[in-house]
């Protein structure tokens, strides 16, 4: 590798300030661009699963709420009426169609600037970073403050109606975010973004002490990407072909703009072996197939892996030939962006590391929980589908084992299968003269 010449390290340097002048400018179009992006994917998908219908012009405050807890943050829920009655409701669930849209459009932003470079200093990338987290937090606080409502509750026909009506009794629930924690996660949530963009883009520059560790973790990185990527764009055809031929576009639709990673790399894990625990009950129903409501809608907690699927259909074992096929896929990729020096061995080692890191990612985010309650007097439900609640988490440790077993094996087979590939860093033997 040749060495930079003073003129080079000068036009590198004018290069950054003239970058640094502007920097403020493309934070602000990168930020504004992700929140725009976000806000449209969740209002579609809210205007899909019906949510324009709410009273009071809620529809907006919803979409804010929706954006707040795509980037991790918390909605929290509340409500009363009068002394006599006292509802209570909770919601743990990430959008994730809302947050994947939103990373992709802010990690290119972030990339946009420093693109054609090879080397960047630490204290560069810590001045872009801070760029776009000062701004971001300042949108945050203001979606934050702007995502909250009250909704008044219908009591319905019955004896809690007849309740209500005599003691003149409107029961009302609403909806807050809780501003400190939003801003917090939401913060983090852009650092962990900017990390994944330098570590998975090949074009990305590092400083110059972190260029040792490119070889090894961006090709596992950049795989693990494309793997979800890949598992996304696979649901969005199914989900089609699905409301092209059995109807429930809406809903169909709403599930793509909303939760379609949720369902996809939930699938991922079960496919891997993993079990996950959960219940349905009420009137809540998961944005997912009938399939996995069946399963859960049990007066217990309910165990979700392959096995309790099959006994429903028997089709859900294609699931371990599709991760099967596309972890090879993976693999592959991986070791051919590797350099030729490594082994198999090493790519395997590679594999499960990051595949374990991905299960336990999808553990963190796909997980879900929801409730509610009206209660009168002191009384429960009473019949009247005023109660509910839903619940899905993972055996993380069982999810990750089984992701060690998976990564270390078609890290190995994409291994071998790379040595047919020419790859950076390998020189083909010239072949002998003839005498």
């Amino acid at each position: 590798m040749s060495r930079r010449t003073p003129s080079d390290q000068a036009v590198a340097r004018n290069g950054a300030r003239t970058a640094a002048r502007h920097g403020w400018v493309q934070a602000v179009v990168a930020v504004l661009a992700g929140l725009i992006v976000m806000g449209v994917v969740a209002a579609l998908g809210l205007w899909a699963a019906g949510a324009t219908d709410l009273p009071d012009n809620a529809f907006p405050r919803v979409v804010a709420a929706t954006v707040v807890t795509a980037v991790g943050g918390t909605v929290e829920f509340a409500g009363a009426a009068g002394v006599i009655a006292e509802t209570q409701a909770g919601l743990t669930v990430i959008p994730l169609s809302v947050t994947l849209a939103g990373a992709l459009v802010i990690a290119a932003g972030f990339l946009r600037p420093l693109r054609h470079r090879a080397v960047a200093g630490a204290a560069e990338l810590a001045g872009w970073a801070a760029r776009f987290g000062v701004l971001w937090a300042l949108a945050l606080v203001g979606i934050a403050l702007f995502a909250r409502q009250n909704f008044e509750i219908s009591l319905g026909n019955g004896t809690i109606a007849d309740i209500g009506e005599l003691f003149g009794t409107t029961p009302k629930v609403g909806f807050t975010t809780d501003v400190p924690q939003t801003l917090g996660f939401g913060v983090l949530w852009l650092a962990g973004v900017f990390v994944l963009a330098l570590l998975v883009s090949p074009g990305a520059p590092l400083p110059a002490r972190l260029l040792r560790f490119q070889e090894s973790v961006r090709p596992a990185a950049f795989a693990m990407v494309a793997l979800l990527l890949t598992y996304v764009a696979l649901g969005v055809v199914i989900a089609l072909v699905v409301a092209a031929t059995r109807g429930h576009a809406s809903a169909t639709f709403a599930l793509i703009l909303l939760g379609l990673p949720n369902l996809v790399w939930l699938s991922l894990t079960i496919g891997l072996g993993a079990t996950w625990n959960g219940r349905v009950d009420g009137p809540f129903g998961l944005p997912m197939p009938h399939l996995l409501d069946e399963v859960l809608r049990t007066p217990d907690v309910s165990t979700l892996n392959l096995h309790t699927l099959a006994e429903h259909d028997g089709r859900v074992w294609w699931l371990v030939v599709v991760d099967a096929v596309l972890l090879l896929a993976a693999a592959f990729l991986m070791a051919a962006r590797s350099p030729a020096r490594m082994r198999a061995w090493q790519h395997a080692v590679h594999m499960a590391v990051a595949l374990v890191l991905t299960v336990l990612m999808i553990c963190l985010v796909v997980r879900i929980s929801a409730h509610y309650g009206l209660s009168i007097v002191g009384i429960g439900d009473i019949g009247g589908g005023l109660q509910g609640e839903l619940f899905l988490k993972p055996q993380v440790w069982t999810a990750l084992g089984f992701a060690v077993l998976w990564g270390l094996v078609t890290g190995f087979l994409g291994g071998l299968l790379a040595k047919r590939v020419h790859r950076k860093g390998e020189v083909k033997a010239a072949a002998p003269e003839r005498s």
